[in-house]
C-alpha cells in the first residue's frame, strides 16, 4: 500500500496501532470504521493488517458480499479460512464441542467420528437443513461462542486482529455474531476491526448501540479537505503539492468531493489520458461523479487485450470477491496463466490478491465493480453471467450454503428469470428451516415475482405456500392472508393436494392473526378437498390447525374435542413422519394439557424439541426451547433456559419466538421483583409486538405494564395500563385471570386492602374456570387459597385438595400453598407443623421477594392471633423489605402488628442499613449494634461507655438487651457472636456519637 493512500488519516492510524498493542497485552476491544463508499475504510483495514503482521499478531480477515444476494455468514467464514493459510496452525481439538458448529462454516473442520445419536446433545447440535447447505446447528449463540473461542486460541501468545469488512452488506446472522463478539472481547487478546458504510441499516445501528454502551469505539471517516486532497494528488502524481495545477485540483475536487478512492481512480484516469493539466470539469449533473469514474475505467479497460478484458469483466460479474477456482472454470484457463494476467498492469491495480495464498481475488472497492459492469453491454453481461452461473454450479455441486443465492443472482443477470426464481425459492426454503424468517420472506417474495409468469402452476403454488409460511413465522400473518386471493387464482390449475397445503398454511396464518373464523373457513375448504377416507399423512396437518382454531374460536368447552383431535394428529404425524406437523401438535398439546397435567405438558415440549433436533428444524427447535424455558420458569423459577432461548431467537432472526421469550421474561422479572429489568423487557416486548400483526402478542405486551405497576403498588399506573389494554380489545375473557389474579390481587395487598384482594382473587378464579390455560398463575392454587384461609373460609381438607392439584406444584403457587398450610396448622394447634410450613414456604419463595414478604406479613398476623411461630422476627423482616420497596401501607401494617406484639418497631436512623439482616430481624437497634461491635475487642462496660460517650449503666442495659435479642447465654457468647459477624461488616466502627440526651 502506498503511503499516499492514507493521507489525512493519522489519528485513525494511531487508534488502530494502539488497539493492536492492547491486543498483544490481552486487552481486546472492538473498533468500527464507518463512512461513505470510497472514504478509505478498506485502506485503513489493510494498513491495520500490516501493523498486526508487523507486530506478530495473528490476522483473520473476511468481507461480506456487496454484489448480488446477501450470503449468510460469509465474512466470518472467510475470516476463519485465514487460519488455513497461517504457518502456525491452531489446534482445532482445543475448541472441544464447538468444533462441530464451526465445521458448518468450514466443512473440513468436522470431527472424524459422528456423534452418538443416543448421547447428550453437544453445544453445536447436529443440524443440517434440507439439501447440502450450511446450517447454524443448535443456534447462532453457540456459533458466536465457538468463533470467540477459536479466535482466542488463535490469539494465544501473540494476539489476534479480526478484520470484518463491508458489514453493511452482512446478513442478520453475521451481525448477530459480531454483536456477541463485541460484548465479550474485553478479556481476550483479540481486536475486532469492522468496516461499514455510514448508511442507515442494521450494521450501523449495531455499531452505534455498542459505542453508546461503551463496548466499542466508532470511528467516522470524513472526506478529505482540499489541502489533504492536494497532498494526495501530489503524492499520486509524484510531484510537489505547490506544483499541482489548480485546474487539475479543481476537477479532482469537483468530481470527488474529497472521496479518496474516487479521487485516486480519477487521478489514474487523468494520468492515463494525459489530462492532469487539462483543467476541465465533469459534467452530468447528479451522476457526474459516476460518469467521470466510468470514463476513467473505460480508458484503462480499453488498453487491455480481449482476453484480459474478458477476465476483468467476468470477475466483475462474479465480484467483488472471486475465488480463482471459479475464474479457472469459467475461462477454461490454467491457474498460472490466470495469475500472470491478474498480476499485469492495469489489472493488478483493479483486482488484487485477497489474502496471502492468492487463491482468491478482490476488487479494492465496490465502485470498481459497478464501474466495470457499467461498461458491459446487456448482451455481454448476460453471456458472462450465464458462464459464471455454470461455473458456480460445476465447482459447487448442489449449490450448498451461500452459493444457491449467488447462482440465483447470476441467473437473473443472465436473463433466466425462471431458473433464478427457483434458486431464490430454494434459498428461501433453507432460510425458513434455519429460522431466519425475515431473510426467507425477502428471498421467497423475490422468487414469487420472478415465477409469476413462465413457471408451471405447481411450482408457483409451492413457492407461494413457502412464502405464506415464512410470513407467518416472521410475525406477519396478515400479510400472509393477503395471498388468499392468489391461492384462489391458482385453484383451477392445481391438484387437490397442493390446494389442501395452501389452505392449511392460510389457516395457520389466520390462527396467528387471531382470526379463528377465517382460519376455520380455510380448514373447511381443505377438508372438502380431502378424499372421503384420507390417509393420515393428508389429514394430520389439517387436524392440527383445526384443533388450534377450534380451541381459539369456541373456548374451553371445546377443549376436550381439540385435545383428542391433536392427539390423533400427532400420532399420525410421528408415524408418517411429518416432523413439522408433529412439532406443531406437540406444542399445541402442551398448552391444552398444561393446567391439568404439567408433567405431560413438559413431556410434549420435550417431544417437540427432540423432533426438531432429529429432523434438522432449527426454527421449531428454538420455539420449543422458548416454551421449555417458560416451563422451567413456572416449575422452579429457573430462567436460564428462557434467557438462552431468547438469545438464540435473536441470533437467527426468529422474530415471533424472540418476542414471546421477551414477554415471558418480563412477566417473570415482575414476579421476581426485578422491576428495572421488567420495565426494560416490557418496553422491548411492546416495541417488538408493534412491528408484528399478532394480536395475542400485542395484547399480552400491553398487559405487562399493568402487572408491573400492580406489583409495585401503583394503582393509578395500573389502571392507566389496563385502560390502554382494554382500548386495544384486551378485555377478552382469556386475559381476565391475569388482570385480576396477577395485577388486581397484588396491588390490593400492597395497599393493605384485604377485602378487595379477596374479591379480585375470586374474579380471577371464576375467569380461570372459563379459560383453564391461564389457570396456572391466576391464584386458585396459590394466593387465593392463602387469602381464603386468613378469612376463615378454607378448611384443611380443601387445602389438601388444592395442594394436590398439579398446578400447585409450580413454584409461584407452591409458596402460597405452604403459607396456607402454616396458617391452618397454627389455627389447629399444631405450632411445630406451622413453623415447618413457613420454613418450607421461605425456601420456595426465594426467587420472589415481594410475594415472600407479603406471605410473611400475612402469616405473622395469623401467628400473633393464634400464638405460634416467630411473628416478631417475620414482621421485622417484612417491614424492612417493604420500607426499601416504598410500600408505606404494608410498612405501617407491620409496625402496627409489632406494637400489638409488644415489640418496638425499628428506628429508621442513618446507619441502620449497616446492621446485618439477621440482627435487624432480631430487633437490634443501631446503638446496640455499636456496642456489639466493640465487644469484639473484649472491652469492659466502662471502656465501651468512654468510646461511645455513654454511661456504664446504659452500656450494661444494651448488653443485656443484646443477650436477650440474640438468644446468647452470656456476655462471652455474645462476644463470640460479634467476632463471627465481624466478617460481614462493611465499615469501621462508627466514630464516637454525642452523649444520649
Amino acid at each position: 500500500m502506498r503511503a499516499c493512500d492514507l493521507v489525512g488519516r493519522d489519528d485513525e492510524l494511531r487508534a488502530i496501532e494502539l488497539a493492536t498493542v492492547a491486543a498483544r497485552e490481552g486487552h481486546g476491544q472492538a473498533l468500527f470504521l464507518t463512512g461513505e463508499s470510497g472514504i478509505g475504510r478498506s485502506r485503513l483495514a489493510a494498513s491495520a493488517g500490516g501493523l498486526a503482521s508487523a507486530a506478530g499478531l495473528r490476522l483473520l480477515r473476511g468481507r461480506a458480499g456487496a454484489i448480488g444476494p446477501t450470503i449468510p455468514l460469509r465474512a466470518l467464514t472467510e475470516a476463519l479460512l485465514s487460519l488455513r493459510h497461517d504457518p502456525a496452525p491452531v489446534d482445532l481439538a482445543a475448541v472441544g464441542p464447538y468444533r462441530r458448529v464451526l465445521a458448518r462454516l468450514v466443512p473440513d473442520w468436522a470431527p472424524a467420528a459422528a456423534p452418538d445419536p443416543g448421547g447428550p446433545a453437544d453445544p453445536a447440535g447436529a443440524h443440517q437443513s434440507r439439501g447440502n447447505h450450511w446450517s447454524p446447528g443448535h443456534d447462532l449463540l453457540i456459533l458466536a461462542e465457538g468463533v470467540l473461542r477459536l479466535a482466542g486460541l488463535a490469539a494465544e501468545g501473540r494476539g489476534c486482529l479480526l478484520i470484518l469488512e463491508d458489514l453493511h452488506d452482512a446478513d442478520a446472522e453475521t451481525l448477530a455474531v459480531v454483536d456477541y463478539l463485541v460484548d465479550h472481547l474485553d478479556r481476550q487478546a483479540i481486536t475486532l476491526l469492522g468496516t461499514l458504510r455510514a448508511e442507515p441499516g442494521p450494521a450501523l445501528d449495531l455499531a452505534r448501540a455498542a459505542a453508546r454502551r461503551g463496548a466499542c469505539r466508532l470511528i467516522e471517516l470524513h472526506r478529505l479537505d482540499r489541502d489533504d486532497l492536494r497532498r494526495l494528488a501530489a503524492a499520486r502524481l509524484d510531484t510537489h503539492p505547490a506544483d499541482l495545477p489548480e485546474a487539475a485540483l479543481d476537477l479532482l475536487w469537483a468530481a470527488s468531493g474529497g472521496n479518496p478512492a474516487l479521487a485516486g481512480e480519477l487521478l489514474d484516469g487523468m494520468v492515463a489520458g494525459a489530462g492532469a493539466g487539462a483543467g476541465g470539469r465533469p459534467t452530468g449533473g447528479h451522476h457526474g461523479t459516476e460518469a467521470v469514474l466510468v470514463r476513467s475505467l473505460a480508458r484503462q479497460v480499453g488498453l487491455l487485450d480481449p482476453g484480459r478484458r474478458e477476465l476483468l469483466s467476468l470477475a466483475a460479474v462474479l465480484g467483488p470477491r472471486v475465488p480463482l477456482a471459479l475464474l479457472r472454470r469459467a475461462t477454461g484457463r490454467h491457474d498460472q496463466e490466470l495469475v500472470d494476467d491478474l498480476r499485469s498492469e492495469p489489472l493488478a491495480r483493479l483486482i488484487v490478491p485477497d489474502g496471502p495464498a492468492a487463491d482468491s481475488y478482490a476488487f479494492p472497492h465496490p465502485l470498481l465493480v459497478t464501474g466495470v459492469r457499467a461498461l458491459l453491454s446487456p448482451a455481454d453481461r448476460s453471456r458472462l453471467a450465464r458462464r459464471a452461473a455454470e461455473a458456480v454450479a460445476d465447482v459447487h455441486p448442489g449449490l450448498p450454503g451461500p452459493w444457491c443465492q449467488t447462482a440465483a443472482g447470476l441467473r437473473l443477470d443472465a436473463g433466466d428469470r425462471e431458473t433464478a426464481g427457483r434458486l431464490f425459492a430454494e434459498a428461501g426454503r433453507r432460510a425458513v428451516v434455519q429460522g431466519a424468517a425475515e431473510s426467507a420472506v425477502a428471498l421467497l417474495a423475490r422468487a414469487t415475482d420472478l415465477l409469476a409468469t413462465g413457471a408451471d402452476s405447481a411450482t408457483r403454488a409451492e413457492v407461494l405456500d413457502d412464502l405464506i409460511v415464512a410470513l407467518t413465522e416472521a410475525g406477519l400473518p396478515d400479510r400472509a392472508l393477503d395471498h388468499a386471493a392468489a391461492v384462489d387464482d391458482l385453484a383451477d390449475a392445481l391438484d387437490r393436494p397442493h390446494r389442501v397445503r395452501l389452505h392449511t398454511s392460510l389457516a395457520w396464518a389466520a390462527a396467528a392473526a387471531g382470526r379463528p373464523a377465517d382460519g376455520l373457513a380455510h380448514v373447511d375448504v381443505a377438508r372438502a378437498l380431502l378424499p372421503a377416507h384420507p390417509a393420515a399423512a393428508d389429514s394430520a396437518p389439517v387436524d392440527v390447525v383445526a384443533a388450534c382454531l377450534t380451541w381459539q374460536a369456541k373456548g374451553p368447552e371445546q377443549l376436550r374435542a381439540a385435545e383428542a383431535m391433536v392427539r390423533r394428529a400427532e400420532a399420525a404425524a410421528r408415524a408418517v413422519p411429518l416432523p413439522i406437523v408433529a412439532c406443531r401438535a406437540a406444542l399445541l398439546l402442551s398448552v391444552l394439557t398444561g393446567s391439568r397435567d404439567p408433567d405431560e405438558a413438559t413431556a410434549c415440549l420435550d417431544r417437540a424439541w427432540t423432533t426438531a433436533v432429529r429432523h434438522n428444524l432449527p426454527s421449531w427447535e428454538i420455539l420449543a426451547l422458548v416454551r421449555r424455558g417458560e416451563d422451567d420458569a413456572l416449575r422452579d423459577g429457573d430462567l436460564d433456559r428462557l434467557e438462552q432461548a431468547e438469545r438464540a431467537a435473536a441470533q437467527v432472526g426468529a422474530v415471533a419466538a424472540r418476542q414471546h421469550a421477551e414477554a415471558a421474561r418480563a412477566l417473570h422479572a415482575v414476579l421476581r421483583a426485578d422491576f428495572a429489568a421488567a420495565a426494560l423487557l416490557t418496553e422491548r416486548a411492546r416495541a417488538a409486538a408493534s412491528g408484528l400483526t399478532l394480536p395475542h402478542a400485542t395484547r399480552y405486551a400491553l398487559l405487562l405494564p399493568a402487572v408491573l405497576a400492580a406489583h409495585q403498588g401503583r394503582q393509578r399506573r395500573m389502571n392507566d395500563a389496563l385502560a390502554e389494554f382494554c382500548r386495544y380489545g384486551g378485555d377478552q375473557r382469556r386475559y381476565l385471570p391475569v388482570v385480576h389474579g396477577l395485577a388486581g390481587v397484588f396491588c390490593a395487598l400492597l395497599q393493605e386492602n384485604r377485602s378487595r384482594a379477596l374479591a379480585e382473587s375470586w374474579r380471577a378464579c371464576r375467569a380461570a374456570a372459563d379459560e383453564p390455560t391461564w389457570d396456572r398463575l391466576a391464584g386458585r392454587y396459590g394466593v387465593h387459597a392463602l387469602l381464603r384461609a386468613l378469612a376463615g373460609d378454607l378448611d384443611p381438607a380443601e387445602c389438601s385438595a388444592l395442594a394436590a392439584a398439579p398446578a400447585a406444584r409450580f413454584r409461584w403457587n407452591r409458596q402460597f400453598v405452604l403459607f396456607t398450610r402454616a396458617v391452618l396448622a397454627g389455627r389447629a394447634g399444631r405450632p411445630a407443623d406451622a413453623v415447618a410450613a413457613v420454613a418450607e414456604a421461605l425456601h420456595a419463595s426465594a426467587p420472589y421477594p415481594t410475594a415472600r414478604h407479603l406471605g410473611l406479613r400475612l402469616v405473622s398476623e395469623a401467628a400473633l392471633t393464634d400464638g405460634w411461630g416467630r411473628p416478631v422476627e417475620w414482621l421485622r423482616t417484612a417491614e424492612e423489605y417493604f420500607h426499601a420497596a416504598d410500600a408505606p401501607a404494608v410498612v405501617a401494617a407491620c409496625r402496627a402488628l409489632l406494637r400489638r406484639a409488644g415489640a418496638r418497631p425499628l428506628q429508621r436512623r442513618a446507619g441502620v442499613e449497616e446492621i446485618p439482616p439477621s440482627l435487624r430481624s432480631a430487633g437490634v437497634t443501631l446503638r446496640e449494634y455499636e456496642v456489639l461491635r466493640l465487644l469484639v475487642d473484649r472491652l469492659s462496660n466502662r471502656e465501651i461507655a468512654h468510646r461511645l460517650h455513654l454511661s456504664s449503666r446504659t452500656v450494661e442495659k444494651h448488653v443485656a438487651s443484646l443477650i436477650a435479642k440474640t438468644g446468647q447465654p452470656d456476655r462471652i457468647a455474645l462476644g463470640q457472636l460479634a467476632a463471627a459477624t465481624a466478617a460481614t461488616w462493611t465499615t469501621e466502627p462508627r466514630p464516637p456519637a454525642p452523649p444520649d440526651g
